[in-house]
């Protein structure tokens, strides 16, 4: 605490002791009613003191935790990759949203009670919830910038503060809470709001409308197809999709309902066709580049989803490709530097065979072909991501010697950016691309270059990657959550 507050009063709500629940659906009860008795007092404190002067005392509230101890070193069961802790120790994690993260929640206690039966413990943690992130969920309360008050909001009430949000865990830097305790999961609170709160403003949908499969794409082309789509399943009453939401929460319910097209769109227009338990396919338009690739990720990593793919176009590096080939990256060339400080570039990036196999069998699927002949129009090779859209403006005979030495077979500026946060995040992570230019070959992206086998295989490509993710959506989730993504120390969370 500043020396300025140190003789301010400390308001805070009764005080909660931890309680030990065997029962999953119960703790998670109970972190949702200490989580909404947090909210609640400081939205009631700020609503109260807004408008008036500086009140004369501080209003704090805390995050619920997670919190369980372990004794011993005997082993569990070593097939899963999650689920428990591999030593002895004190583990916990603070928690927020616990409505919004329900089912995952009582999933991932569920695997600790069951695999070391032992308690979770559930209570109020040391963390002070900031303001701005208790009144996020309640539409008649809003913060005002600093200085638009009477008084420094800081001065009454904990804000964020980014010193304490950060990818320490994920990272693997040997993070630990204020009382020595290890890390539980991936995120603490302070992270997880921070990214539901930039979810929202650069895709215009709540946290909520996200599905756990999640597409990525770099052409507007796809958000059109994935609507039609969309709409098509919901008149078909077996299809199991239940809601089409887009920008601005529109939600239709019906294949013929209106949906309106905001004014202003979002940075990362992203849309959810809806499915019971989040087991739908959500379609964020990232646009170009690796940071916008990296901006999406960072955020929507927190949600915890079970896979998300790249659905784009590249360039293709080799003459035998043609306009609208596909391309299923198996090696990544990273060139896109967005990620050097947390994920080296000496550090590589595997191919996971679940998704490959899915990614394949969806290609067989929609185009009928397979086997040799499934050659004609797809290559399976590295990808190369670049931060530079205009490379080709410059000396291109270092570029294309690096190309050449990689052995790359496409080149775009988002496949290796996604796939390396699903890496660093532990998402099953795949890339399947379209041929959109061949820059080396004189073919480059301009008006009218499009042929009509161009424009039949962009239009299959959106349907591949759905079946494909329709595909990973029967997988057990301990198949899709393998080992090679986890690390020496792992959390027991997913």
């Amino acid at each position: 605490m500043n020396a300025s507050h140190a003789n301010i009063p400390i308001r805070t709500p009764d005080p909660r002791r931890h309680e030990a629940f065997t029962d999953p659906a119960a703790a998670v009860s109970r972190l949702i009613e200490l989580y909404e008795e947090a909210t609640q007092f400081l939205c009631s404190k700020f609503s109260e003191h807004a408008g008036s002067t500086q009140p004369s005392a501080r209003f704090r509230a805390f995050y619920p935790e997670i919190r369980v101890s372990i004794t011993s070193y005997a082993q569990v069961d070593s097939r899963l990759s999650f689920g428990h802790m591999a030593t002895p120790g004190t583990y916990a994690t603070t928690i927020s949203r616990p409505d919004l993260f329900k089912s995952y929640l009582t999933q991932q206690i569920a695997l600790i009670i069951k695999n070391h039966k032992v308690p979770v413990l559930i209570g109020p943690s040391l963390t002070a919830m900031p303001v701005h992130f208790a009144v996020a969920n309640d539409a008649n309360v809003s913060v005002p910038q600093e200085g638009a008050m009477a008084y420094p909001l800081r001065d009454a009430f904990d804000v964020p503060d980014l010193s304490t949000t950060h990818d320490d865990i994920v990272n693997g830097y040997g993070f630990t809470y204020e009382d020595g305790a290890g890390p539980l999961a991936p995120f603490t609170a302070q992270r997880v709001d921070y990214s539901l709160a930039r979810l929202a403003h650069y895709t215009a949908t709540e946290p909520e409308h996200f599905q756990n499969h999640v597409l990525f794409t770099n052409y507007q082309f796809y958000v059109e197809e994935f609507e039609v789509y969309a709409r098509a399943q919901l008149r078909d009453p077996d299809s199991g999709y239940t809601a089409f939401v887009g920008p601005g929460n529109q939600v239709i319910t019906s294949g013929d309902a209106p949906m309106t097209t905001p004014a202003k769109l979002p940075q990362m227009p992203t849309y959810h066709l809806c499915r019971e338990n989040g087991a739908g396919v959500t379609l964020v338009n990232i646009g170009v580049g690796p940071s916008n690739a990296k901006t999406a990720t960072d955020h929507i990593a927190v949600l915890r989803p079970h896979a998300w793919l790249m659905v784009g176009h590249c360039a293709g590096l080799r003459n035998s490709q043609r306009l609208g080939d596909f391309v299923l990256a198996h090696g990544y060339l990273r060139e896109d530097h967005v990620l050097d400080d947390d994920l080296p570039v000496w550090v590589p990036i595997p191919a996971l065979a679940e998704i490959q196999v899915a990614l394949e069998d969806a290609v067989e699927e929609v185009t009928e072909l397979e086997g040799f002949e499934l050659k004609r129009i797809m290559r399976t090779g590295t990808v190369a991501t670049i931060d530079n859209r205009n490379w080709e403006l410059r000396d291109q005979s270092g570029p294309v010697q690096r190309l050449s030495q990689s052995r790359a077979i496409a080149l775009d500026m988002e496949s290796a950016t996604i796939a390396a946060n699903g890496f660093r995040f532990r998402v099953p992570y795949g890339t399947l691309l379209c041929v959109s230019d061949k820059p080396l070959h004189g073919e480059l992206k301009l008006p009218g270059m499009a042929s009509d086998f161009y424009k039949t295989q962009v239009a299959r490509h959106l349907l591949i990657g759905i079946c494909a993710m329709e595909k990973i959506r029967e997988m057990p989730l301990e198949r899709i959550h393998s080992r090679k993504l986890r690390s020496f120390e792992e959390t027991a969370f997913l």
